[in-house]
């Protein structure tokens, strides 16, 4: 597997410029791993099938809201920035996600993102442009204090993204990455963020849940759980 990654980025790095790669190959990149991971729960909306896991029965689809790195990679390092990426993200992301949720800035940007109550999949990055530069720096922010490899960010790029997608998807399946990961918090926990008023929400986490946990943001979602497990 490793042999596999570098040949494949030597190969890249051999025909294509740093610019290329870290401009348009990182863009392609993020097309491609949205609209991938997204599609499979379009399929899911229109054919009803697996239905049972969907967490609203309301269906929501509208094409609306589709539209000089260093040689070598290590593993412990990768994997390191990449917690790192997710534990900075989660952090920025809260506060600011957190402040769009006040009466002006709900106003006039963030309610174009809540315009879907049932997000799915492709809605995750249906927002108002401001929202996307506001909230799209804490996807920036790890990378750009650590300076990672190229292929670090775009790895940081697609788990980023997949995550976002399933986070909107509408479904918690049993193999949901919410129910093997601890403090994740996945689908069921952002969609309880879209279906309630902007005030009484809560949920503002990313991927990971504990800033909801430690300034009990998160006291509503984890009521209406404990009652429905009971």
């Amino acid at each position: 597997m490793d042999s596999l990654v570098e040949s494949g980025w030597k190969y890249l790095v051999t025909h294509f410029s740093d610019f290329q790669l870290a401009c348009i190959g990182s863009f392609i990149l993020h097309e491609s791993v949205f609209f991938l991971s997204g599609l499979p729960y379009i399929f899911l909306e229109r054919t009803g099938f697996l239905s049972n896991y969907k967490i609203q029965t309301k269906n929501s689809w509208a094409w609306k809201a589709v539209f000089l790195c260093r040689p070598g990679i290590i593993r412990k390092v990768v994997s390191a920035q990449i917690l790192f990426y997710f534990i900075i993200e989660d952090f920025v992301f809260y506060w600011g996600h957190r402040i769009l949720h006040t009466k002006w800035l709900y106003k006039n940007v963030h309610s174009v993102h809540h315009e879907y109550a049932t997000p799915f999949g492709l809605t995750s990055e249906y927002a108002h442009p401001a929202e996307i530069l506001f909230l799209g720096f804490a996807t920036i922010v790890g990378p750009a204090l650590t300076g990672p490899h190229l292929i670090t960010l775009w790895l940081w790029m697609m788990l980023r993204v997949i995550e976002t997608v399933e986070a909107h998807c509408g479904y918690h399946f049993p193999w949901s990455p919410s129910n093997f990961l601890p403090l994740y918090g996945g689908a069921d926990f952002h969609d309880y963020h879209h279906r309630l008023l902007y005030t009484k929400s809560g949920n503002y986490s990313s991927t990971f849940v504990y800033m909801d946990w430690i300034f009990g943001t998160d006291k509503g979602y984890r009521k209406l759980k404990a009652l429905k497990e009971t």
